[in-house]
């Protein structure tokens, strides 16, 4: 174990939106397969910019990273901030280890389900999830959001990001989709759940959030808003 990642729990996993589908293959099951890919694939944070931002008004404090995958999303904290990552694919988290590694950061990491967080309540002043929460379905949002909130102390603020379903790639499918990865000759698909600005919104508030910003990603540079590819949220626990 690096001496950077101070915890990596293999035990206890219950899985997150662990639904079986495309072929008899649930999702966790795909990550875990296409988690060299995705290291090589998406080692910068695709929102640097935003994360950068959060890191400036944040200061310093307790961290969550809820779906944190192979961890660029921590680079922005890695000086000020206490940091903590959660992932349902075990070989995910291996290469998080990997990248706290190769950055020299220090990152405690546990193998979880975002619907069950393993943590007391409000544990931390902080949370990101990127790109976390659209592969959920169902009445599984409002659990997850439910105990984002709950590990949230008074007056701590998330910064969520999920995919737009109004993105035009999107316009004519249904909200549940599967979209394909290949690697090595086969083709594996992911499950996700496409979001509308006011949906999202609507489910942060009924967890209990008070939603502070809701934006589409700094890379998109057309006027209206409701045609990017993310949606990204910034929320607030009440004190």
């Amino acid at each position: 174990m690096s001496p950077q990642v101070k915890e990596f729990n293999l035990l206890g996993w219950v899985g997150v939106g662990n639904k079986t589908w495309g072929g008899g293959v649930n999702n966790k099951e795909i990550f875990d397969q296409i988690a060299p890919g995705w290291y090589n694939f998406r080692h910068w944070s695709i929102f640097q910019t935003e994360l950068e931002a959060l890191a400036r008004r944040w200061q310093k404090g307790r961290l969550l990273n809820v779906g944190c995958a192979h961890g660029p999303d921590f680079l922005p904290f890695r000086d000020s901030f206490e940091l903590y990552g959660v992932d349902f694919s075990a070989e995910m988290l291996k290469f998080a280890e990997k990248y706290a590694k190769k950055f020299g950061f220090t990152v405690k990491l546990k193998l979880a389900d975002v619907r069950k967080l393993p943590y007391p309540d409000e544990g931390f002043d902080w949370a990101v999830s990127v790109a976390t929460y659209h592969h959920l379905v169902g009445g599984e949002h409002q659990e997850a959001l439910k105990e984002l909130k709950r590990v949230l102390k008074p007056g701590g603020e998330a910064f969520i990001t999920v995919w737009n379903r109004w993105q035009p790639r999107f316009w004519f499918k249904p909200k549940e989709v599967e979209v394909p990865w290949r690697q090595k000759g086969k083709t594996l698909y992911r499950r996700y759940y496409l979001f509308s600005s006011a949906e999202l919104e609507r489910l942060a508030k009924e967890a209990g959030f008070e939603v502070l910003k809701s934006f589409p990603e700094s890379a998109y540079r057309f006027p209206l808003k409701a045609f990017s590819k993310n949606i990204c949220l910034l929320v607030k626990k009440g004190d």
